[in-house]
């Protein structure tokens, strides 16, 4: 793979650093990222399918989606978007309703490197030990599933 996904979180810290370079423009991407539709395309782990049951991304706009297995087991997400700066950079919160209370600000940021983007995100915990959850909950496998759909969908 030519572009990996690095995911960070230093000990102690309550925090997740996710990186990833696409082939794309961040007009690409940060599209990629927003549109419902294309979402529904990208995220998840590769064996669970998504439904986008909201996605309302702007300032006070609000999320929902279901990630199902073959089973029908849901894992239900949502948040609410605080900050959407068009190809720039989107600030929201995310909580994994499986987890109630355990919500993470995310930042992230769409880095334009002439013709290719960086997107990196920033997730903040409300402490180490909702952090270490995250960790140990499988989100590196659906991370780097995810990643690996979103290139092949703006890279296409």
């Amino acid at each position: 793979m030519s572009n990996p996904t690095t995911i960070t979180a230093q000990p102690g810290t309550p925090f997740i650093d996710i990186s990833r370079e696409f082939e794309a423009t961040p007009a690409q991407v940060f599209r990629a990222a927003t549109d419902p539709d294309l979402i529904a395309q990208w995220l998840g782990p590769r064996e669970l399918s998504t439904d986008v049951e909201e996605y309302d991304a702007r300032p006070g706009g609000s999320y929902r989606y279901v990630n199902r297995d073959a089973d029908g087991t849901e894992y239900r997400f949502r948040g609410v978007f605080h900050t959407v700066a068009k190809d720039e950079c989107v600030v929201q919160t995310f909580e994994f309703e499986g987890a109630p209370g355990q919500i993470s600000l995310e930042t992230v940021t769409y880095t334009d490197l002439g013709g290719r983007t960086r997107m990196h995100t920033r997730s903040v915990f409300p402490s180490v030990e909702a952090r270490d959850a995250m960790l140990a909950s499988g989100m590196e496998h659906g991370v780097n599933d995810s990643y690996d759909k979103l290139a092949k969908l703006v890279e296409a």
